[in-house]
């Protein structure tokens, strides 16, 4: 495995962790920064042999990932995401949650009944908890039906500032106003 670290964004390092496959690059994991650990700690706890490297598309793919932390309107391609490693349920999730747009939001609750599973608000949200893809597919995008957040990998203040970006506004408790949902 070989890792493509992006050390100077808005929100701290991010890592792209990837391999070749099939002649073609494959994205396996992306890591955000946390409050408490940075992405690069956390992809060299997870895979230690990882070597520094990177290729033209995910050089691409990196520089995307900068510009829309930046806050720049990108489209991500899942051309080069490892979705293989996902379970089907995870997969059906991740591709649900990718299909909303840029300053829209879902619950997870809306997501499940999409997905023709009413009683899986839990379920997605463990799904979308476990992305491998933060930013490429967007989970940010996802929220509690009563309005709050809810949890993110690069933590809820990363969370918050992602959906502000996309000009999502928050009441004075911190709930999500929205007039813009998928999957209502």
């Amino acid at each position: 495995m070989k890792i493509k670290l992006l050390k100077k964004t808005s929100f701290g390092p991010v890592a792209v962790v990837w391999s070749i496959s099939n002649d073609s690059p494959r994205i396996y994991h992306i890591l955000l920064s946390k409050p408490e650990v940075d992405a690069e700690d956390q992809a060299f706890n997870i895979y230690p042999n990882l070597q520094v490297s990177s290729s033209e598309e995910i050089e691409r793919v990196a520089t995307a990932i900068k510009s829309f932390l930046e806050g720049e309107d990108i489209i991500f391609s899942l051309e080069n995401v490892a979705l293989e490693q996902c379970s089907s349920f995870q997969t059906f999730v991740l591709l649900a949650e990718y299909q909303i747009p840029r300053g829209s939001i879902s619950t997870y609750q809306f997501i499940a009944r999409h997905l023709g599973v009413e009683k899986g608000a839990r379920a997605v949200g463990n799904a979308l908890a476990t992305n491998p893809f933060p930013i490429i597919i967007p989970c940010h995008r996802a929220i509690r039906s009563d309005g709050t957040i809810g949890g993110f990998q690069g933590g809820i203040g990363m969370k918050r500032a992602l959906l502000e970006a996309e000009e999502i506004n928050f009441d004075s408790n911190g709930c999500v106003m929205s007039p813009r949902f998928s999957y209502k």
